[in-house]
This record gives C-alpha cells, structure tokens and sequence, in this order.
C-alpha cells in the first residue's frame, strides 16, 4: 500500500488535445498527441496506444487527463512528456479517461 502523501505526489491534470497524428513508428500501434495544460504547464506531448477505441480525427478538442510530472520517455523518435490514463475495456483495448463536464485545461485531480 501507498501512503495518501505518496498519493499526492502523482500530479494528474486535465487537458485539452490541440493535435493528434499518426505514429507509425511506435512499436505497438499508437498516436502522438499534443495536449494544452493550460498557462502553468503548457503544451505536452504524449504517445498514447489508443488506436482501437479512438478516431484519430475525434481527438482534437477532446479533454483528457494525464500524470504531468513523469520524467519524458523516449518513444522511438518521439519524445512523450506526459502519460495519458486510461482502462481496459473487456478486450483489453485502452479507453480515454475524461472528465463528465468540461474543466480548466491544467485543472488537478482531487
């Protein structure tokens, strides 16, 4: 078990995806996503192996939510700043998290 501070240390944030492009590249099938966390932490980018359950042409204007304060991981020639969360669904194939209602891009989970 984690301790609630550990907890805290996880800085998930909502943002909005600006841009989203084919990767193909990536060794398992993925986009590269260009996400807005609003003034204090800015643009990010992010690999997401999201290809099943997601358009690439839906996820502009979408929001999302991320853990922001990773360290960046090399994927391929892309450089990926943020993870972007998700679940299985029942086919083992990765579903966006998001919020029900739009909040601020950069907003924190509580």
């Amino acid at each position: 078990m984690i301790s609630f501070d550990d907890f805290l240390k996880v800085d998930i944030r909502a943002g909005t995806v600006l841009r989203a492009e084919a990767f193909p590249e990536a060794r398992k099938p993925a986009f590269k996503l260009w996400i807005d966390f609003g003034t204090e932490i800015g643009e990010k980018r992010s690999s997401a192996q999201i290809t099943v359950r997601h358009r690439l042409e839906d996820l502009p204007g979408r929001q999302v939510i991320a853990v922001v304060n990773f360290p960046p991981r090399q994927i391929g020639p892309f450089m990926s700043e943020v993870l972007v969360l998700g679940h299985y669904d029942s086919e083992g194939h990765v579903v966006l998290l998001r919020p029900d209602f739009p909040v601020p891009n950069g907003a924190r989970m509580l």
